[in-house]
This record gives C-alpha cells, sequence and structure tokens, in this order.
C-alpha cells in the first residue's frame, strides 16, 4: 500500500550537538539568511521565520535572520539560484521539506539533484491536511472523493506545491486508498505556497486545499477554512485533536512533510558543523519544544550525514511512489 511508504519516510534518531566537534564553536555566522522558496504564507516561508526567531531568541544568532522569499518550481527556482549563484555563501541556509525530495525524486529540477547541496538538519514533521472552505457542504473526507469520483471535473483541489509535488501526492495517495483507480483524473492546481493555494479557496475558484498543518493553521483559527482529514496515523493531540484523521473515516492515507534546511554544496567544513550544531541545540531546546506544541508539528530530530542519508532514502522511496501512481515511468 502506498500510505505505507509514506509512513515509513518518518523517522526519528538522535544526535547531539557536541558531535560535530571544536570546528562548529569557532565559526561565527555573520550576516545569516534563509531563502524561503516560496511565496510568504507557507510552511516554507514558516520554517525560515520561525527558526530564524528562536535561533535569535536562543542567543544561537547574533543578528536577524533575513528571509528570502524566491518563489517558483516548486523550489526549483531556489535551488538552482544556490547551486549556481550562492554555491559557497557559508551564512545560508535554505528551507526545504518532502516538496524538495518529491521534486528531486522526479527529476524536477533541472540538471539538479541532491548532492549538489549540503543537507543540514530537520526541524520536525508536519502532517498533511485536506480542508475545504468553511461554508462548504462537504463535510467529510469520503464526501470529497465521492464528489471526484463521480465527476472529476466538479472538484479542483489546490496546494502550494508543484504538480507532482508532495501536496499533490497526498491527494493522489488518498483518492488511490479510497479506491480511485486512476488517480490522474483527480484535478490539481498548483500554486506558490500554502497561503495562495487557501486564498484561492476562499475566492471560491477550487473546492479544497491540501497542504500541512502549520500552513491551516491560521485558516483554521480565523473560520476560513475547515480541516476534513489530517494524514496521520492517530488524532494529534493538544488543539489539533478534533481534525479527524483520514483513517478514521476509512481512508488508509498517512503523510508527514518533514522540514528542515539544506546548504550550498560549496559551504566549509567550519559553517556546515556549525550550522548543523544550532540547529541540533534549537531543536533540543524548551522554545522549540513548544513551537512544535504548538503548530502541531511531530518529532524528527536529524542532522548532518543522519540527515542526508534520510533525504537520500526519502528521494528513493517517492521515486516509488511516484511510479505506482503514475507521476513518472
Amino acid at each position: 500500500m502506498i500510505f505505507t511508504k509514506t509512513r515509513s519516510l518518518i523517522a526519528v534518531a538522535i544526535l547531539g550537538a557536541s558531535a560535530f566537534g571544536a570546528s562548529a564553536q569557532d565559526y561565527s555566522v555573520e550576516n545569516p539568511e534563509c531563502i524561503a522558496p516560496a511565496n510568504p504564507g507557507g510552511g516554507w516561508d514558516f520554517t525560515c521565520r520561525q527558526v530564524g526567531k528562536s535561533l535569535q531568541d536562543l542567543g544561537l544568532i547574533d543578528k536577524t535572520m533575513q528571509v528570502v522569499n524566491l518563489a517558483g518550481g516548486g523550489g526549483g527556482v531556489a535551488y538552482a539560484e544556490v547551486v549556481n549563484k550562492r554555491n559557497d555563501s557559508n551564512d545560508l541556509i535554505v528551507a526545504a521539506s518532502s516538496a524538495t525530495s518529491t521534486r528531486l525524486a522526479q527529476g524536477a529540477f533541472p540538471g539538479n539533484t541532491m548532492d549538489q547541496v549540503r543537507w543540514i538538519a530537520s526541524i520536525g514533521a508536519d502532517y498533511g491536511v485536506i480542508a475545504v472552505a468553511a461554508d462548504s457542504e462537504v463535510q467529510t473526507l469520503p464526501e470529497l472523493l465521492d464528489q471526484i469520483k463521480s465527476d472529476p471535473t466538479s472538484v479542483s483541489v489546490a496546494g502550494g506545491s508543484a504538480v507532482g509535488g508532495w501536496d499533490h501526492l497526498k491527494v493522489l495517495i488518498a483518492a488511490n486508498a479510497y479506491g480511485i483507480e486512476d488517480v490522474r483524473t483527480v484535478k490539481y492546481i498548483a500554486f506558490d505556497g500554502g497561503g495562495e493555494a487557501v486564498t484561492q479557496l476562499l475566492a471560491g475558484s477550487v473546492q479544497a486545499f491540501t497542504g500541512d498543518i502549520s500552513e491551516a493553521k491560521g485558516f483554521v483559527e480565523s473560520g476560513d477554512i475547515r480541516v476534513v482529514a489530517v494524514l496521520a496515523p492517530e488524532r494529534l493531540e493538544g488543539e489539533f485533536a478534533e481534525f479527524p484523521t483520514a483513517r478514521e473515516q476509512g481512508v488508509e492515507a498517512v503523510g508527514a512533510n518533514w522540514r528542515g534546511f539544506y546548504g550550498p554544496g560549496g559551504m566549509s567544513d567550519e559553517a556546515y558543523d556549525a550550522w548543523v550544531a544550532k540547529i541540533a541545540e534549537l531543536y533540543a531546546s524548551d522554545e522549540w519544544k513548544e513551537v512544535m506544541a504548538v503548530n502541531g508539528i511531530a518529532p524528527l530530530d536529524l542532522q548532518g550525514e543522519e540527515f542526508q542519508q534520510f533525504v537520500a532514502d526519502s528521494v528513493t522511496q517517492i521515486q516509488d511512489i511516484s511510479r505506482e501512481i503514475g507521476i513518472i515511468k
């Protein structure tokens, strides 16, 4: 089943900051910068801004993190920018997620591969959601999928990743689990970030939204959208406990979006070790645990070589999923 492969993307490992040696302590980040490969309001933007704020609050960086939004190509514009123009920038990190490994797995970044950058660390995992506008007649995930099954042209689903990207795959995984034989009939419309996708949902241009909890949270709180399914193995805790899972509605679909960072391939070892150590210390802090709890982020603690291997495994597994549902041959 596809969902079991998706579940295998989520793993937990512990690696202390002390493992990175004195070189990490010797390097000072002078002008911290984070590229969010999408417009403001989405998950990558959240990752850059929240991590930047927390790093400064904890004294791990001395200056405010400059966040640059560089949208396009499902992350491809930012990836090419780093590889081709910023390859030796030691103070630069880039927000990444399952959407990044998905695009790499599908060869959607022309001429670019995962080994052209240095994978730094994860900061958690963000479970996927499928949502509708608050005033929609659709109340459950099966109702939405029934509409798609009976008339695929009647439902457009918006997401913040490119066609064939992770947001798209989440809907296809749910459709496949529900028995929609040709998931390529599902009408998906890509936007540059989850915030823009939700805006189109509220405008009535599309009938459903696929994204992650961190993207949907603010719109749920404002009463604009209603989550019909969270793609978690079981109900989440705290304020997210009200969201029904796909599983409890009879749809065996689980999908979590890892979140983390990569840096330029030509980044020095000293700078790389320093960023790895800083993200490790951030992850271990009480402040970050609170951020995770408030935003529904699940544990995923990987740094350095272990994170690099995790991304490599993710790319391989997503290639398998993509072939199974016909995205790639």
